[in-house]
């Protein structure tokens, strides 16, 4: 995902610090870096966020639109995710360079939300087989630092969290056809129930030591990375929703129950965090015009 060039200095002097639980920006191997999030930024969609965390800046913008239910989900909506890497983000971008990144962050987004014990699309369900929403989830990465999984998880949950649909109604016509009226009122919306939306937990596995929030310094010196879509409900309950590894490394399987726990522990915390910056975001964006601020979290 980066391609900074390290010393074998370089390298030992981070390997050394993980292996002593203190990493070269002050953190232990358990923390992230501090993130900034603002939400209802891009005026044409119907939710939109941004987040920075560190040198990473994502912005997400969510559109809808009336589509037909999949026959083997007749009772649910759709979500689709669609990747975009900025050639400013990096030189690797440039051309086509970051169209292999920008599919496996699509993919596993998809898989994570997809999975049934996740995200529950039977709300977007206007009416069985027929009409439901279709979400179209556009991502922007605009500068890479490290650890873009996490950061377009998080981007996304939080742009799913200001998106507001119109309210729907349905009338019948002659013959006993069905039709839909969208209304006028831009007030009159409903929210979309995020509690659920999992979220993507990278786990580095660096010498034999595992690390969450990698920088991209610390990428270069991972053997293999963990990418864990987590799903969180109300009384603790959480589910593992998708995994997806990568690197030239191997893993034991006793390091991947650590990797797992270390995940689930991270995005657990990282959850509540995302809720209460978003809850409190929410109430700053009630302010007068000119008043609106940006809301870090995780300092």
């Amino acid at each position: 995902m980066s391609n900074i060039l390290l010393s074998e200095a370089e390298k030992t002097y981070i390997l050394h610090g993980i292996l002593k639980d203190y990493r070269n920006d002050g953190r232990s191997n358990r923390d992230y870096r501090p993130m900034e999030l603002e939400t209802d930024i891009v005026v044409h969609a119907m939710g939109s966020a941004r987040l920075r965390l560190a040198n990473t800046d994502i912005l997400v913008a969510v559109k809808a639109d009336i589509d037909v239910p999949d026959p083997e989900r007749p009772k649910e909506g759709k979500i689709e995710f669609f990747v975009d890497c900025s050639a400013n983000a990096t030189p690797d971008f440039e051309g086509r360079g970051g169209e292999e990144l920008a599919n496996e962050i699509a993919n596993t987004l998809s898989n994570a939300y997809l999975s049934r014990q996740a995200f529950d699309l039977t709300p977007l369900c206007i009416l069985t087989k027929h009409q439901c929403w279709k979400l179209y989830v556009d991502i922007l990465i605009l500068e890479c630092g490290g650890n873009l999984f996490d950061a377009v998880s998080l981007a996304v949950k939080a742009a799913l969290y200001n998106t507001k649909l119109p309210r729907v109604s349905s009338a019948e016509l002659d013959g006993g056809a069905m039709d839909i009226i969208l209304t006028d009122d831009p007030y009159d919306c409903e929210r979309i129930n995020i509690q659920t939306a999992p979220l993507l937990v990278t786990v580095c596995k660096i010498g034999d030591h595992c690390v969450v929030d990698p920088s991209a310094e610390e990428e270069e010196c991972s053997s293999i990375n963990v990418v864990i879509g987590v799903s969180y409900e109300e009384c603790n309950k959480r589910s593992i929703t998708s995994i997806r590894t990568s690197g030239k490394g191997s893993l034991h399987m006793d390091t991947m129950a650590k990797c797992l726990d270390l995940g689930i522990s991270a995005g657990a915390y990282l959850d509540k965090a995302l809720l209460h910056a978003l809850k409190s975001d929410e109430e700053k964006n009630t302010k007068p015009l000119g008043e609106k601020e940006i809301f870090g979290f995780l300092k």
